[in-house]
């Protein structure tokens, strides 16, 4: 789930794989509230799985790939 998301920022958001990491936030790279609302909507259809966020604290790549999995196992 991972390598999605990088694919994804690096496509959608203009952003170089090469500087995200696991560990880089979401505000590190400029990406605001907006683009991680769109991401989620994006793979939600994607993946026709519903990502409820609203009680998460997710600030990296790490741990959304890690909430992703949660949800589809």
């Amino acid at each position: 789930m991972y390598e999605k998301l990088v694919s994804y920022a690096a496509k959608q958001l203009e952003l170089d794989p090469s500087e995200i990491t696991p560990e880089s936030t979401f505000e590190s790279l400029g990406i605001d509230s907006l683009d991680i609302v769109e991401m989620i909507m994006d793979l939600e259809n994607e993946l026709g799985v519903e990502l409820e966020m609203e009680d998460q604290k997710i600030t990296n790549f790490r741990e959304l790939a890690d909430f992703i999995d949660s949800k589809l196992n």
